[in-house]
């Protein structure tokens, strides 16, 4: 423990090793209790004390990845140990050494059916090929670069750590060729729809009544995790999206293209934009005449997007501030908006846009309209800074 401590230090002490540290020491000290070392037990205390440390990982996808992934492992040995146990005492050499790569493919299997939601929820994208990558990486850090890496830190006061580094690096390079080659597959990566925050709490849900009980009645989390899963099925992706400093925004058109404002956008949130959209394809809007399907008009004072029976002004100019004003549903503005509007029309300025962040809007078959920020949903925590406080 003290040694894992001292990397944890030397490392720079970032979250996930601090968690990894906390949990690893978990499991020695039921080792040195006469506890059972590989069960729940010592996965919940590790949880309860990073989270006393740094409560806002609970939201993270890093702390729920990584959790999700522990106790759901830990409950599927725990289900399968006896059998396990059996096939080993009844095993030769060869079948001793089936069963390893037998266990590197179900330990892989299992990692990634348990992390899956949370990598759609936070990222849009699921992997279909890390089992065959974690077949080739998991062997090659636990037999050649982790002990590199401990002869490394054995060495470092000697000044003589590039004896190690060198072929460690070896080890470091093929994992990063692994990943590129199973990235290159065909499929290899598919976006999949934003994931609503009820479809992800089912899903958790079901998982822990999966792996926490004992007796067959926890087959009933299969499925709550398939409706869960089936929240996708019913979300949609915004028709419009304001980055959140107002110059630029993008449109989905009815195809599933993501059309942007300005060909030279910032690449993150474009990036993000895209993931949210559930396409790949981004194209720039032709700014005069008409766009999308038809539901976009632009010109030099702003546009005008159409869809439903509702209208989104974007302004672009303040002189055509008093008209949209008066005619549209929803006002987006560069600059802060000074003349009155209509009772019914929302109207998100540049205040808003730099208090509240980035703005979606949706329009719905009904005429209905929806509005969220990311702001809104991230919620008014503890740990977010207010845009607006001195």
């Amino acid at each position: 423990m003290p040694a894992t401590l001292f990397y944890v230090l030397l490392a720079g002490a970032p979250v996930p090793a601090v968690r990894a540290f906390i949990m690893t020491s978990m499991f020695l000290l039921a080792v040195i209790l006469d506890r059972t070392a590989i069960s729940l037990p010592p996965v919940a205390w590790a949880a309860v004390v990073v989270l006393l440390v740094s409560p806002e990982e609970l939201i993270g996808p890093s702390f729920q990845m990584s959790f999700a992934a522990v106790v759901a492992l830990v409950a599927a040995y725990e289900a399968t140990q006896t059998l396990r146990l059996r096939w080993r005492s009844e095993a030769g050499w060869g079948g001793r050494a089936a069963l390893y790569v037998a266990g590197l493919v179900f330990t892989s299997l299992i990692a990634t059916l348990a992390t899956g939601p949370y990598s759609i929820y936070h990222f849009n994208r699921i992997a279909f090929y890390g089992v065959i990558a974690n077949m080739i990486a998991v062997p090659l850090t636990g037999v050649w670069i982790m002990p590199w890496a401990v002869l490394a830190v054995i060495l470092m006061p000697f000044g003589l750590e590039d004896v190690a580094l060198t072929p460690m690096g070896w080890g470091v390079d093929g994992i990063i060729a692994i990943a590129g080659f199973v990235a290159g597959l065909p499929r290899a990566v598919s976006v999949v729809p934003a994931m609503p925050v009820a479809g992800l709490a089912i899903i958790t849900l079901g998982g822990l009544w999966l792996c926490l009980w004992q007796r067959r009645w926890r087959l009933a989390g299969v499925p709550v995790i398939v409706v869960g899963l089936a929240s996708i099925l019913f979300t949609r992706a915004p028709d419009l999206l304001i980055s959140e400093d107002g110059r630029f925004f993008a449109v989905v058109a009815t195809d599933g293209r993501l059309l942007l404002s300005r060909p030279k956008a910032d690449k993150f949130v474009t990036d993000n934009w895209l993931r949210r959209s559930d396409t790949e394809t981004v194209e720039t809007l032709s700014i005069g005449g008409y766009d999308a399907d038809g539901r976009l008009a632009c010109d030099s004072l702003g546009c005008i997007y159409q869809a439903f029976g509702r209208t989104v002004a974007l302004v672009q100019q303040p002189m055509a501030l008093l008209e949209d004003c008066g005619m549209a549903d929803v006002v987006v503005s560069l600059e802060p908006v000074r003349v009155p509007c209509r009772p019914t029309t929302a109207v998100i300025d540049r205040f808003d846009l730099w208090r509240n962040g980035v703005h979606a809007i949706w329009i719905g078959e009904d005429g209905g309209i929806e509005i969220r920020s990311v702001r809104a949903m991230r919620g008014a925590r503890p740990w977010v800074v207010d845009p607006g406080s001195p």
